[in-house]
C-alpha cells in the first residue's frame, strides 16, 4: 500500500489543510472537526513548543503550511500520543515533502527532533 493511499495520510493531509484554512480564518474555528477544535484550543501549547525548538523562527514568520504540519505532529507527539513518535516524525516529514516548499522537511525534522531529544 503506498503512503497515499494509507486512510491515516489521508486523514491527516485533510487534517493539515483544514489547519492551513484555519490560520486565514480563524473565526472559523466553530465549524470544525473534533481533531482540528482539540489542535486549536492547545494552539498557545503547541506554538510554545515550536518557539522553544526554533527560536530565531517566530511562529509568524514560518510558512502556514509548515507551521499546519508542525501543529498536528506536536498534538500527535505531546498530546494525543497516538502513535510511537518515530511514525508521526517520519509522517510529518512526509506531508512537508508532499504539502510544503523545498526546505520544509528539512525544517520540520530539525524542529520535531529537537523537542523529541528533549522530553
Amino acid at each position: 500500500m503506498k503512503n497515499n493511499d494509507d486512510p491515516r495520510h489521508l486523514r491527516r493531509v485533510k487534517t493539515v489543510q483544514d489547519l492551513f484554512a484555519f490560520s486565514f480564518n480563524p473565526e472559523s474555528v466553530n465549524g470544525l472537526n473534533g481533531t482540528i477544535k482539540n489542535i486549536v484550543n492547545q494552539i498557545n501549547f503547541l506554538d510554545e513548543l515550536i518557539l522553544k525548538a526554533a527560536p530565531q523562527f517566530p511562529v509568524n514568520k514560518i510558512a502556514r503550511i509548515d507551521v499546519s504540519i508542525l501543529r498536528l505532529a506536536l498534538f500527535e507527539l505531546f498530546i494525543s500520543k497516538s502513535e510511537p513518535p518515530k511514525v508521526i516524525i517520519d509522517e510529518a516529514i512526509e506531508l512537508a515533502k508532499e504539502l510544503g516548499g523545498e526546505s520544509s522537511s528539512s525544517f520540520i525534522n530539525g524542529v520535531l527532533g529537537s523537542l523529541v531529544k528533549k522530553q
